[in-house]
């Protein structure tokens, strides 16, 4: 990862938490274009608390602002494919934070913890054709510096966490076979619809990425259910997460 980050991409799962970020920053302006509604803005980088002096014992000025560019990507893999690229060539980020929802396949994790992508794995995808091309790779992996700040930021935040392997796929996850197929062909901690393909799409730009994924469920909950669940509170600690991480890269 770049040594000096200036401009974070973050990709959202709800309209709330775009809102909630928006909020956030500066000289904020809203662009549309390929179906995104992308606001952009300033956001004043934190100063970790080990630094807040320098050697004379003054205060060290604040962080230097960083622009983020923020945006709702839409459900499965081709959308949160075409929304990362469509950032990346407009914004040209010099990291993308992808946070959103997922089905627990964990039974130590509870509702709500959240699991960091480690490593991510598509569901129904034969990668030892699709790694014939960059960046050639059957499995992908968020950032590892990114990830030790997200760590950082969980464990002040309070936020129950673990970093794991998280599926990918374009079906929804609802009875006892399906979980039971997707553990056993990818040992995942966490299964949703769109990480992957984020990860993949920053690989190929060479693009530092990490996914976050709060669990809304045991991936035991019937399509019909699941969409009338309330998820909005979860839209306020995703974008303190995604902020928190901003500030501190």
């Amino acid at each position: 990862m770049k040594d000096a980050i200036k401009t974070i991409a973050i990709i959202g799962a709800l309209e709330e938490e775009v809102a909630h970020i928006a909020a956030s920053l500066s000289h904020t302006r809203h662009e549309k274009g390929a179906s995104l509604d992308v606001v952009c803005g300033t956001l004043e980088a934190e100063t970790s608390p080990a630094s807040l002096h320098d050697a004379t014992g003054r205060r060290r000025q604040s962080g230097v602002p960083v622009t983020v560019a923020a945006t709702v990507g839409g459900m499965g893999l081709v959308n949160a494919a075409a929304t990362t690229q469509r950032l990346i060539d407009l914004y040209r980020p010099d990291a993308i934070i992808f946070s959103g929802i997922a089905g627990s396949l964990n039974k130590s994790l509870h509702i709500n913890d959240v699991v960091l992508g480690g490593t991510l794995r598509y569901l129904d995808s034969d990668m030892r054709l699709i790694a014939q091309w960059k960046p050639q790779t059957v499995e992908f992996h968020s950032d590892s510096k990114l990830l030790d700040v997200a760590e950082h930021a969980l464990d002040d935040l309070g936020i129950a966490h673990i970093t794991g392997t998280i599926a990918s796929g374009n079906y929804f996850v609802d009875t006892p076979e399906k979980i039971a197929q997707v553990v056993a062909q990818t040992g995942a901690d966490a299964v949703e619809m769109e990480g992957a393909a984020v990860a993949h799409v920053a690989a190929r730009n060479d693009v530092p990425a990490l996914v976050i994924r709060a669990l809304s469920d045991n991936a035991d909950t019937d399509y019909e259910v699941f969409k009338e669940f309330d998820i909005s509170e979860y839209a306020d600690t995703a974008a303190r997460l995604a902020l928190t991480i901003a500030k501190r890269l």
